[in-house]
């Protein structure tokens, strides 16, 4: 798997620090509230656990599952929801965790189906912000590194299925996925 890796973008070491800078943002900005942390699976598994751990203040977590890319590696623009929530958000501090920002389109959707429940504040972590392949303008508010039009494989982010494991953030090799 290692050999697919044209070479580590982010180490292990650097994620860990970023992901305890954003998670002491979290803690002293939301201190004396609660916060559910709402990661879209499959890829924010990794960065929505470790930064869980790092939080000092109370906090819930769920998940949800979209589609917006089908067989291809490009968004398709339709994005459906395979999975919705659990808990109630109205009046409830709410925090998108996801593990890329790329084209911005499923990011957009989410935010205004989110939005239409009546959370009290709705923002959004990403461990990774690729601005080179926005479609939609998205601002999230806690980024851990904004970084160029690479296929990237790592800590959550996969091809086909495969990579998710590694601890790092790698590029992978074109000859891989072409």
């Amino acid at each position: 798997m290692n050999n697919d890796i044209e070479r580590v973008l982010i180490s292990e070491e650097d994620i860990e620090k970023k992901v305890i800078e954003i998670a002491e943002s979290i803690s002293e900005e939301y201190k004396g509230k609660e916060v559910i942390l709402i990661g879209i699976l499959k890829g924010s598994v990794m960065f929505m656990s470790d930064l869980m751990k790092k939080i000092t203040i109370p906090c819930k977590m769920d998940f949800m599952a979209v589609s917006s890319y089908g067989e291809g590696s490009e968004s398709s623009g339709v994005v459906r929801i395979l999975k919705d929530l659990d808990f109630e958000i109205r009046d409830k501090h709410i925090i998108l965790v996801e593990d890329i920002i790329d084209s911005g389109v499923t990011l957009t959707y989410l935010l205004k189906y989110l939005n239409a429940r009546k959370p009290a504040s709705l923002e959004i972590a990403c461990l990774l912000n690729k601005k080179d392949r926005r479609k939609v303008e998205v601002n999230a508010k806690y980024i851990g590194y904004d970084v160029a039009d690479y296929f990237l494989v790592g800590y959550g982010l996969d091809f086909a299925e495969k990579y998710r494991n590694l601890p790092y953030v790698g590029i992978l090799k074109e000859e891989v996925y072409k």
